[in-house]
């Protein structure tokens, strides 16, 4: 349901015609760090959206400082190996690139590690004159994760996309 409490979201319909499904990722303590429960909400609320027939296409946002920071790195940093790969780790975050309904991602601020895989599973990307698109997991000693090596090369060419991941770079609008 489309106004439906959530603890990580923020979920509207909006528009003239309120045909249009907005999901803003609201949990700035964190910059909105990419934990398994907002990340069972959001696919929550993409199935509710694809659902309704009122809804024509959908908008993810963040916030002003940070789209979305990434996973959150203090629920992951004591699993190992054989608990993420057995465990289902990264389950269901492509549901975004699943959706048949046009996603679009209004970045501005963070959108690093999973945040930048995240915009980047949706369909057009906007971003704002303080957007910073990274994947600086080799700073932390791991590689991404749901995807973003090979949505990287796509967006950017190969060059630039191999730079950003060994070098955790970042790169603006």
């Amino acid at each position: 349901r489309a106004g439906a409490a959530f603890q990580y979201l923020l979920v509207q319909k909006t528009g003239a015609q309120k045909n249009v499904g907005l999901i803003q990722l609201n949990r700035p303590q964190a910059l909105n760090a990419l934990c398994e429960g907002l990340m069972a909400e959001l696919r929550q609320a993409l199935e509710t959206m694809e659902s309704d027939p009122a809804v024509g296409a959908i908008v993810l946002t963040g916030s002003q400082k940070a789209f979305a920071a990434g996973a959150d790195i203090k629920e992951m940093q004591n699993k190992t190996f054989q608990e993420c790969y057995g465990g289902g780790f990264l389950c269901g975050w492509d549901k975004v690139s699943v959706v048949r309904k046009p996603i679009i991602a209004a970045v501005n601020g963070y959108a690093l590690g999973g945040g930048c895989e995240l915009a980047m599973m949706c369909d057009i990307i906007y971003a704002g004159e303080k957007a910073q698109f990274g994947q600086p997991e080799i700073l932390l000693g791991t590689i991404p994760g749901a995807g973003g090596t090979q949505r990287l090369t796509r967006a950017v060419g190969k060059s630039l996309a191999m730079e950003m991941v060994l070098t955790g770079d970042r790169i603006s609008a």
